[in-house]
This record gives C-alpha cells, sequence and structure tokens, in this order.
C-alpha cells in the first residue's frame, strides 16, 4: 500500500495546514463554541426530586407533610404490611430485593415523606376573590417559611401561579409578588425555592416571567438570576407552534437561564389533543410524543423533565389499594425507564407506589452499573465497552440512587471504590 507523504508543517513533510488556517477556523467557529457552552452546560449538578407533590393553597397547613407523611405510612402498613403483601400487590417476587426495598420505603416515609411541594394557586385552588386570594397568599408564605425555620419543610417548596393568559395574568402576578415579599419579611427564600408557570403556549409569556423576575431581584435586592422557575408543557401550542417548529425549545431560549424544569400536563395536554377521558393517561402515545420532544429540547441544558400524575386513587378496599398501587407503579417504571426522573403525586397514598417504584428501579440495577462503571474507572473492559457518555449515564444513575435513598454512598463506593466527588465528576455534576 503506498504512504501519503504528510511534509512540512504536517507531522511528515511540507504539505499541511497552515497557521493562518488553523487562526481562521478558530475565528470561524468561536461563536459556535460560545453559544454550545452557553445553551447547553449540562446537568445543573443539583439533587432532583423524584416527585412534585401538590397541594391546593386553601388545604395547605402547617402540618401538611407530616399529615401526608402518616398517611403514606397507614396505607402501607394496612395494605402493604410485608414485603409479602407488597409483593401481591405489585404482582412481583417476594424475594430480598423487595424485602429492602420494603424497609427503606417505610423508613423513607417516616423520614422524609415529601421531596418537592408545591402550593397550588391554579387548578387545584380555581377562581377565589381577590382578598381571599391576597391573604392565601400572605398565609402560605407565612407557613412555609416558619416551616423552612424549623426544618419541617421538604427540600425543595413553592407555588404554582396562575398562568400569563390576559384572564388571570394579573392575578398570577399579585400572588406570585405577595407570596415572595411575604417569604422575604420572614426569614428570606429558601434555598430549595421552585416556581411553576403553567399553561404556557407562547414563548413570549415565558419572557414575561423573566422581565417580572429581573424586576423583583432589582427591587429586593437579590443576587441576579436568584428566582428559576419551571415551565409547564399543558398545551399543544407548547410542542408545535404554528410555523411548525418545537416551540418548547423557544420557552428554554426564551427563560434565559431561569428554566430548571419541564413538566409534562397529563390531563390538559390530552384534553387539548381531544383524548377521551377514559384514555387520558401518562402512557398514551400523544403523551409519548410530547414528552419525547420534551426530552430532546432540554437534552444537554440543564432544563430536568417531569412526567405528570394518575388521577386513580388507591383508597378503598384492600383490593383497590393495590390495584392502584399497581397502576401507579407501572407507570412510574415506565417514566423512570424512559429517562422521566420526576412526577406528580396528587395524594398521599400516592406515596408508597412511587417510592417502592423507584426503589426498586435504583436498587435492582446497582450492582450492574457499580461493576460497568468500575470497569470504565480501570480500563478493565469486560462484557461491555462503555464509553464516556454511558459512564455520565451511570454515574448519574447511582447518583440519583443515592440522592433519594433508594441505596447508599457506602454502597455505591463500595462497589465501585468511588467517592461522591469522583462520582460527581463523572456525572457530569462537577
Amino acid at each position: 500500500m503506498s504512504q501519503v507523504k504528510m511534509g512540512g508543517t504536517g507531522p511528515t513533510g511540507a504539505a499541511g495546514f497552515s497557521a493562518a488556517a488553523r487562526s481562521a477556523v478558530d475565528a470561524l467557529l468561536a461563536p459556535v463554541d460560545a453559544d454550545l457552552a452557553h445553551r447547553y452546560p449540562g446537568d445543573a449538578g443539583t439533587r432532583q426530586p423524584v416527585h412534585t407533590v401538590y397541594v391546593p393553597a386553601d388545604a395547605f397547613a402547617a402540618d401538611t407533610v407530616r399529615t401526608w407523611g402518616r398517611q403514606a405510612l397507614e396505607a402501607f402498613d394496612r395494605h402493604a404490611g410485608t414485603p409479602a403483601e407488597l409483593a401481591r400487590a405489585l404482582g412481583v417476587a417476594d424475594d430480598a430485593l423487595l424485602a429492602e426495598v420494603h424497609r427503606r420505603v417505610r423508613a423513607k416515609l417516616e423520614r422524609e415523606p415529601v421531596e418537592d411541594l408545591r402550593i397550588d394557586f391554579e387548578d387545584g385552588y380555581g377562581p377565589r376573590p381577590d382578598a381571599e386570594e391576597d391573604a392565601a397568599a400572605v398565609r402560605t408564605a407565612e407557613l412555609l417559611a416558619a416551616a423552612v425555620a424549623d426544618g419541617s419543610a421538604p427540600p425543595y417548596v413553592g407555588i404554582r401561579i396562575k398562568c400569563m393568559e390576559a384572564a388571570v395574568r394579573a392575578r398570577g402576578i399579585r400572588t406570585l409578588e405577595l407570596f415572595l415579599t411575604t417569604l422575604l419579611a420572614n426569614g428570606g427564600l429558601p434555598a430549595g425555592l421552585v416556581l411553576t408557570l403553567p399553561k404556557v403556549t407562547y414563548a413570549e409569556q415565558v419572557t414575561a416571567l423573566v422581565r417580572l423576575l429581573e424586576d423583583f431581584e432589582r427591587t429586593a435586592g437579590l443576587p441576579a438570576g436568584r428566582l428559576g422557575f419551571e415551565i409547564q408543557i399543558e398545551t399543544t401550542q407548547a410542542i408545535l407552534g404554528p410555523d411548525g417548529r418545537a416551540t418548547v425549545a423557544r420557552m428554554i431560549e426564551a427563560a434565559e437561564g431561569r428554566a430548571t424544569g419541564l413538566h409534562y400536563g397529563t390531563f390538559d395536554y390530552s384534553a387539548a389533543c381531544g383524548v377521551a377521558a377514559a384514555y387520558q393517561s401518562m402512557d398514551h402515545p400523544v403523551a409519548d410524543h410530547a414528552k419525547a420532544v420534551m426530552q430532546v429540547a432540554a437534552a444537554g441544558t440543564g432544563v430536568r423533565l417531569s412526567d405528570g400524575s394518575t388521577n386513580v386513587i388507591p383508597t378503598g378496599t384492600t383490593a383497590q389499594v393495590h390495584a392502584g398501587w399497581k397502576l401507579h407503579h407501572d407507570l412510574v417504571r415506565r417514566s423512570l425507564a424512559r429517562a422521566y426522573y420526576q412526577g406528580w403525586d396528587m395524594h398521599p397514598a400516592h406515596l408508597p407506589s412511587r417510592y417502592v417504584a423507584v426503589y426498586a428501579f435504583y436498587r435492582e440495577g446497582l450492582a450492574t452499573a457499580a461493576a460497568r462503571l468500575a470497569a470504565y474507572v480501570a480500563k478493565a473492559g469486560g462484557d461491555v465497552m462503555d464509553e464516556p457518555a454511558t459512564a455520565r449515564a451511570l454515574s448519574g444513575y447511582l447518583l440519583r440512587g443515592v440522592d433519594c435513598g433508594a441505596v447508599d454512598l457506602a454502597e455505591v463506593r463500595a462497589a465501585t471504590g468511588l467517592d461522591r466527588a469522583r462520582l460527581d465528576a463523572l456525572a457530569g455534576r462537577g
């Protein structure tokens, strides 16, 4: 075979790329490099809650989280008091893994039943007289501030305001203002504060909230960018605009770095697509299409995804509770396999099936993921030849399991030989 001579400034001879050409390439791609770094910064590097619990503003009380935990634990003990009962409920094997999941879920319900709480001033609250909603905004903020102060608040807390459509825009802005100013007056903004903007149809509605938050930060003396928000994807216009473009990508851009999540609204979106009520579900084809668009639009941006909820409440007889848990469990597992690591829970009885599904997902894959990651780090090869992107996914998987309590950091360290800092670095969280 003949050999190509490179020569000169190249590896073996006179021919090669000139310094001028290399400089020209750098100059050409400098804007692209900057745009990539700006638009696709990667994972936020923080814990993502496994769920968001929605509580109507008028129902929120000082003991709401404790009450949800107590009711969830009572349902768990009554209808799945042993691993064998839980296995029957879900139609799975009664084995050592399920026994460990059962133990951990019960401890989770005692220790931290709610990871993310959203006080709802939108659909769950509805239209009220202005004076009533004003009072509710102040009252809930005061209660939340007290919970943060005494350590009883979940890691993530916040409100869902009314949307930016003309009919309710002023009301939503007023509620947000009262809520934030009351928090500031009662100890400051919680570290895990989350705001939720529902029923977004146009990117300009996202921009409008950005401008309001910028103004609030200036007047309150807060650091620029302190206030972020989730965008709820509940309308068809949020997925596909009249120009045929994926609107959700434009919404992320319009958020100017403040978007923290995209949350799929199961029932509003399904209804907008004309799906009959009996078939509106997280696993309907219209839901899968919407979430696939969301997923691609958010990939690499640091904006996280959340699936929606089921409206089937696991209450009643043991048979009814088991049926509700089975449905919810399977939907959560389906979401996890599709990389939607968060969802909504609407009732305390959803918490047992949520955590069982989540904990089993992380525990059953622990040994394999840890072995693959250890082999990657050791360059030992093994049965699967993993690449850096897969190592990032493996690390992220293990860290999600640690963050929610499904697995212990000591277990991961023993199986991989890696500490938290190294896992964070491999996962792109560093």
